[in-house]
């Protein structure tokens, strides 16, 4: 039998989302396997939708495992939270058919990246957006989308050490809204490099800033050179947003977002 989860995290006092042998229980997925392996009453190894790195928030990872134990959904749901994190919680379940796959079901996901653009920082918030205190003008970062959209190659985006097997992805939609001093911007595409979220970001506020103008990011695409492009915002104030999958799977994205 396999099962699906909504998976939503706070990264910010873990090194991503994969298993490894270094800081181990420091990662989200060791969290989770241990919860779920507790109520299966056997061992479960999951799989995720995309892996998040070190201080990176989920509001919906979709992960799946296989079991051959059967619970009504509340005492799954139930069951895993007791013995996660506070900072970890299961928010769905989805049984599905042997042929759904997390990550290869996949269609398209979306990335939110926060931004606090106020004079001062925020105590509570610095592991959870980032403070930017320059005036930005969001009219610039918005010309600037038309050059973002659409299958390109994005190698000027990429950061070493990526997996990927082609810097080809297609971005289907790009915004940014405004709310009180909070900026969001939202990016969504059929996946996405290594990194590739957080250096368009550190890219766009450039642009904001009158730094470069919008066909900068034309200039970028087609130099596919990751020397000229800015630098690389933080991962704090990043997250997983939504995942899209088929109809046929009854995977319904969490598109109200309730934070900040």
């Amino acid at each position: 039998m396999r099962i699906a989860l909504s998976v939503e995290y706070n990264g910010a006092n873990y090194f991503g989302w994969q298993k490894q042998k270094i800081h181990k229980e420091k990662t989200i997925q060791y969290h989770i396997d241990l919860a779920i392996s507790k109520i299966a009453d056997e061992q479960i190894s999951t799989i995720c939708a995309g892996r998040t790195d070190t201080g990176v928030h989920a509001f919906s990872q979709i992960i799946h495992f296989d079991t051959t134990k059967r619970r009504l959904d509340y005492k799954w749901i139930n069951g895993i939270n007791s013995n996660l994190p506070s900072d970890v919680i299961v928010k769905k379940i989805y049984h599905v058919d042997e042929d759904f796959h997390a990550r290869y079901s996949a269609q398209s996901r979306t990335y939110r990246y926060i931004i606090l653009n106020q004079k001062y920082p925020s105590t509570y918030l610095s592991s959870n957006v980032l403070h930017f205190s320059d005036t930005i003008n969001i009219s610039k970062i918005k010309s600037a989308f038309k050059y973002l959209k659409g299958e390109k190659d994005f190698s000027c985006f990429r950061a070493s050490g990526c997996s990927s097997k082609s810097p080809i992805k297609n971005i289907k939609t790009i915004s940014i809204t405004n709310y009180n001093n909070y900026l969001y911007i939202d990016i969504t595409a059929n996946s996405f490099l290594y990194h590739m979220v957080r250096n368009i970001v550190g890219t766009l506020l450039d642009i904001g800033i009158s730094k470069f103008e919008p066909e900068h990011i034309d200039y970028l695409i087609k130099s596919l050179d990751r020397k000229k492009c800015s630098k690389m915002v933080l991962p704090n104030g990043l997250y997983l947003k939504n995942i899209y999958y088929p109809k046929k799977y009854n995977i319904n994205p969490d598109d109200i977002f309730p934070y900040f």
